[in-house]
């Protein structure tokens, strides 16, 4: 997912603006004398120079907020003031939803990161992931974003890693932790369900696993029904454990690895 064509629009006319405001107060690029030439002539390198030090050194955007030299609205102000508060770093993209796309920080906070003209998915397939990249993380209204320039790293991850971080990532949208606002960065929002809503399904299950523990192949039966059977067996297992303790990761992958390993038989013996 990516932002509309009005909030990128808007992304970009106060991000140009502050970095053309850094620009002149540094005495860079004397040659360029506005906004518009910034925005088109100045390479992507030169524009990441600017960036660094704007990033490095707040009270340039202190006094881009003091000066006002667009004279932008007092709501267009607070985006920028807000970009103060921006998370820099290394971030593993996960996966791309469609809701937005998944980076894991190295402290393992999870966040849910808005493209700004284009998808995720626009500029990296499916199979380059993880992928490892360097990114500042900036707040705009009640989305997270990146700031438009990305620096990826040529490593390929093998499934010990790939595993952990899809492990960090469903145990984040398991607990409802996924940071998908700056205001959720120190106090995650819990999901909140309220106890009429939520069913205990245990005794059903616990019936389910004690009837399915009867199924039995071999004997003259098809060959597919006993690696079936495994199936529905470890599947059941699964779901009994999810009900009595869903936060018990290392339980549930264990046995979410049985349910695996019996889809595999049923596709040998057919």
């Amino acid at each position: 997912m990516h932002l509309s064509e009005q909030d990128s629009a808007l992304y970009y006319e106060l991000m140009w603006a502050l970095q053309f405001h850094v620009k002149q107060s540094l005495k860079l690029f004397p040659k360029i004398k506005t906004i518009e030439e910034y925005a088109k002539e100045v390479p992507v390198e030169d524009k990441s120079k600017v960036r660094e030090v704007m990033y490095a050194d707040h009270t340039l955007i202190d006094t881009f907020l003091k000066d006002n030299p667009q004279d932008f609205s007092s709501e267009k102000l607070a985006i920028v003031e807000q970009w103060k508060n921006l998370i820099s770093g290394d971030f593993y993209i996960e996966r791309i939803l469609k809701k937005y796309t998944i980076f894991i920080a190295e402290d393992d906070q999870v966040y849910g990161v808005w493209g700004l003209q284009n998808d995720f998915d626009e500029m990296f397939h499916p199979s380059q992931l993880p992928l490892l990249v360097r990114a500042v993380l900036l707040p705009f209204k009640d989305k997270i974003i990146y700031d438009g320039l990305l620096q990826s790293y040529n490593i390929m991850f093998g499934g010990g890693i790939s595993g952990s971080l899809k492990e960090t990532y469903l145990a984040a949208k398991q607990r409802g932790t996924i940071i998908e606002r700056f205001t959720d960065r120190h106090a995650p929002e819990p999901i909140t369900v309220s106890a009429q809503a939520l069913k205990d399904w245990t005794p059903e299950l616990a019936e389910l696993v004690a009837r399915a523990s009867k199924l039995r192949g071999g004997g003259g039966q098809p060959v597919v029904y006993s690696p079936v059977f495994s199936l529905i067996k470890a599947s059941l297992e699964l779901g009994h454990a999810a009900t009595i303790n869903p936060n018990d990761q290392q339980q549930l992958w264990k046995l979410l690895g049985k349910v695996e390993q019996a889809v595999r038989k049923i596709e040998r013996s057919l």
